[in-house]
């Protein structure tokens, strides 16, 4: 499957990007974050597929237990578009909620095992 480029946002619009990516298989995290956000990931791509086209000074920055996931949320409506990866730092996801014309409820997804990619607490990832 090519990777095809897709453009996505926040909720509110003030963040707004560009991914090159395929979007299978999407998958799920079961880290202590992920649960409770509950976003459908897109698979691994490199940090050059993404370009943030407006509002980058929107984004805030959450990081947990290791510091080295940096998952990016909207200041002004709360919404996780994107994330750096634990596993490799040079890898990222994106939220498929995000992208235009996409239905994240089409997809069928696995569980990724990030809670178990802690060495200091089981529920970080």
């Amino acid at each position: 499957m090519p990777n095809d480029l897709y453009r996505g946002s926040c909720h509110c619009g003030a963040v707004q990007f560009e991914v090159r990516s395929v979007l299978t298989p999407a998958a799920r995290c079961n880290c202590s974050l992920c649960r409770r956000k509950g976003a459908l990931m897109s698979p691994l791509f490199p940090a050059a597929d993404l370009k943030i086209t407006q509002g980058e000074d929107a984004l805030i920055l959450y990081q947990f237990n290791t510091r080295v996931a940096r998952h990016y949320f909207c200041k002004h409506c709360g919404i996780y578009p994107f994330h750096q990866t634990r596993k490799d730092p040079l890898m990222w996801r994106v939220n498929i909620g995000c992208l235009d014309g996409v239905d994240p409820y089409a997809f069928d997804a696995g569980v990724n095992d990030g809670a178990s990619l802690s060495s200091i607490l089981q529920e970080d990832a």
